[in-house]
């Protein structure tokens, strides 16, 4: 039976990516973003295997909808991923934007709650797999940095969740990529890791054997 992916921050860089990936390796993907238009065309390229569910991941009403519509067209859900995030464009605690850090808390920390809140449901039913974009910044100290200390927050959070999970036979996988190039950077970074790298990691991690859980993925550039 096809098993289903959730995926937020769908329509670009590294969830894009994984959508690719995944449909490739045999899932049905629900793909979340606010760009209705990208997620049409990722759909397109995709086929049946795609169901596109524009919505804001900062909204848990629209989390809980885009998961009740994907549930409804495929049957179940298999597994999620917590995907979405965002840095800033004004570092530090002094110079920056506490408005731009609510924004970016909003993404990065309660819009991945939502995500593992309105999936569990769907996932103990099919002892799922709940998978959470981390970053090499949320395993090491970075001077200043309060994107970092969120993705410290995400990999506290998926080792917590994992030792839950593991009690009805689920599975919680942190992904901790170092440089990627996406839109994420104002400049593109070719000698870094790509998108694609990142995808081929979830897709590893959801296609282990049930005996097996990969707690964490750490990937970093070679150069």
């Amino acid at each position: 039976m096809t098993k289903t992916l959730f995926i937020t921050g769908a329509s670009s860089g590294i969830g894009e990516a994984t959508a690719r990936h995944a449909a490739e390796a045999g899932w049905n993907v629900g793909l979340m973003a606010r760009s209705k238009d990208k997620l049409n065309k990722l759909v397109d390229e995709l086929g049946d295997k795609a169901l596109a569910l524009p919505g804001d991941a900062t909204d848990l009403s629209a989390q809980e909808d885009a998961v009740a519509r994907l549930v409804d067209h495929f049957g179940g859900l298999d597994a999620a991923f917590a995907n979405a995030g965002k840095g800033l464009d004004k570092p530090g605690t002094e110079a920056g934007d506490p408005e731009e850090w609510r924004s970016m808390i909003d993404v990065n920390i309660m819009g991945l709650l939502y995500t593992a809140r309105v999936a569990l449901p769907h996932l103990k039913k099919t002892k799922g797999h709940l998978v959470l974009t981390g970053s090499a910044a949320g395993r090491r100290h970075i001077k200043g940095s309060i994107y970092g200390a969120t993705k410290w927050f995400v990999h506290g959070y998926a080792g917590n969740m994992a030792e839950e999970m593991r009690e009805w036979g689920g599975r919680c996988t942190v992904i901790a990529p170092g440089m990627v190039d996406t839109a994420f950077f104002s400049e593109g970074k070719p000698d870094k890791l790509q998108a694609e790298d990142v995808a081929k990691a979830v897709v590893y991690a959801l296609e282990q054997p049930e005996r097996a859980t990969i707690n964490e993925i750490f990937l970093m550039p070679t150069h």
